[in-house]
């Protein structure tokens, strides 16, 4: 893939077409990168319908190879204002309950905004397809509330609550230049391993005793 400098110079729609060039799932840029640290460029027929659905379906395969639950354009590298979601949510009910994580089905969020709704706050481990192998407890909101576009240009102003919130909140801060540690307990960090030997309990309660944290309000 060419530098990023490289890339800010150029028209999104020629490398986007570049992009979409390769086979495959697309190459998923790391922190460092500038690109996941500007905020995104407001979509505004930069892609002509065909190509923005050929990037669509090109960012979907790139979140289910992953895999992942959302993927925003700055993370393939384009930094333009627009994000896929989708969860299936194959977990316990006892996750399910407690994180309020249900089936997500496929959106497109273009141009995406989201506010808090009421003073609900929910903290939980999360991790990143641009930063691999790690994940932190983040305090979000709740509850918010979400205006955007869909791929067609048709407008998006909806709730959001429990897990499905936290998606959207992640993938529009992509779009924002923040990513989730910014948000993070950095005290929390733990690898994907220690997750997996430690910290599977539906909340982050015995990882903030052992690890010397306190839950975020």
């Amino acid at each position: 893939m060419a530098s990023e400098r490289h890339h800010a110079a150029r028209p999104l729609h020629d490398l986007v077409e570049e992009l979409l060039a390769q086979d495959g799932p697309l190459p998923i840029v790391a922190a460092g990168d500038p690109v996941l640290r500007r905020p995104a460029e407001p979509f505004d027929g930069q892609l002509d319908p065909a190509l923005l659905g050929r990037f669509v379906a090109a960012l979907r395969t790139t979140m289910h190879a992953a895999p992942g639950v959302g993927l925003a354009a700055p993370q393939v590298g384009v930094g333009l204002r627009l994000a896929v979601i989708e969860d299936p949510a194959p977990v316990s009910e006892e996750v399910r309950e407690v994180r309020g994580r249900v089936p997500q089905p496929f959106r497109v969020l273009v141009n995406p905004v989201y506010e808090g709704v009421g003073a609900g706050r929910a903290a939980f481990f999360e991790g990143c397809l641009s930063v691999p192998g790690w994940q932190a407890v983040v305090a979000r909101h709740a509850e918010v509330r979400l205006t955007a576009l869909d791929e067609l240009g048709r407008g998006v102003d909806e709730v959001f609550t429990g897990w499905p919130a936290r998606i959207v909140q992640h993938e529009t801060d992509h779009l924002d230049g923040v990513l989730y540690l910014d948000r993070a307990v950095l005290r929390s960090l733990s690898s994907n391993q220690a997750m997996t030997d430690r910290w599977t309990r539906p909340t982050p309660a015995e990882a903030a005793e052992a690890l010397g944290f306190a839950l975020p309000d």
